[in-house]
């Protein structure tokens, strides 16, 4: 079952378009990714499927066509933006936000669902950064929703907090509820993620699985290294086996096909350049975005 149908979605804001002629589905049980950078218009975009936003043109669709109060009932939202009032305490807040609703879940067992219990007299701005995100998912919860949208939840976390925020993410898909998360974290999609929509410049770029969208690109190698003089980067690129060449501080990557490591040696040795700590790398998520927009995302 489609729960989140969006088509030809487009919206601007005055000379910017951040929304142009964007479609997807989103199945029912899935975790669909909207992945790209900052300015990508993915916030826009899922605003506009919680009927936060207007659009331009275009339709959304969430659960057969639900408006107005029976949508809100049936969606979670916590939207990059979320926050609370420092000196609320974690009890009073899932209190307040069930109140919101005529059939709310029962927060005592929310809280220790997102390991909570023990902070529930805690005010939120005590709070670690990794337990008020958990507190943003409790309070995306409440209402028992069938569509959660999660939008950047892990930015700003530690690593750690990151991956507890991940499991946690995960347990809420199994327990039924479909989950619409929006990232520009390439390890988090793809541990995440059923399906994703790429986005790039306010379009969509592909659809497709975290392994469907690498196997597009899955024919390219990935060869990186340092350099221990200057180099021309016309020197790769004009290579006929090299697909891209970009550069992050002093370490080289070079994407191709063919015998692209002989290719590369040869080339760095006509130029009198040797190559150090070189490896040859498997296509990532990051590879195939790279691949498909010709563009990294920094996260």
């Amino acid at each position: 079952m489609k729960v989140i149908e969006v088509k030809d979605l487009r919206k601007r804001y005055r000379d910017h378009l951040a929304v142009d002629d964007v479609s997807f589905t989103v199945d029912e049980g899935e975790i669909f990714g909207v992945l790209g950078p900052n300015g990508a218009g993915k916030t826009t975009t899922v605003e506009c499927v919680a009927g936060l936003r207007v659009p331009d043109s275009g339709t959304v669709s969430v659960l057969g066509g639900l408006t107005g109060t029976a949508l809100k009932e049936q969606l979670g939202i916590q939207l990059q933006s979320s926050t609370l009032p420092e000196k609320i305490k974690v009890r009073e807040a899932l209190d307040l936000y069930a109140s919101f609703y005529r059939t709310p879940a029962d927060w005592g067992e929310l809280l220790e669902r997102v390991g909570l219990s023990a902070k529930r007299d805690t005010p939120y701005g005590k709070l670690s950064g990794g337990q008020q995100q958990r507190l943003s998912i409790a309070l995306a919860l409440i209402g028992r929703p069938r569509v959660a949208i999660l939008d950047e939840l892990t930015t700003g976390l530690d690593p750690q907090a990151r991956r507890d925020t991940w499991e946690l993410i995960e347990q809420v898909r199994d327990s039924g509820v479909t989950i619409l998360l929006v990232t520009h974290f390439m390890e988090e999609a793809e541990r995440l993620c059923d399906r994703l929509a790429l986005f790039d410049a306010g379009r969509v770029v592909a659809v497709d699985s975290p392994s469907g969208l690498i196997a597009r690109v899955d024919g390219r190698q990935i060869i990186r290294f340092r350099l221990t003089g200057p180099l021309d980067d016309t020197v790769l690129r004009d290579l006929p086996e090299v697909a891209t060449v970009s550069r992050s501080g002093e370490q080289v990557t070079v994407t191709g096909t063919g015998n692209l490591l002989l290719a590369i040696a040869t080339g760095l040795s006509g130029a009198g350049v040797t190559p150090i700590d070189l490896r040859v790398e498997r296509t990532t998520l990051d590879d195939a975005f790279l691949g498909l927009t010709g563009k990294k995302i920094s996260s």
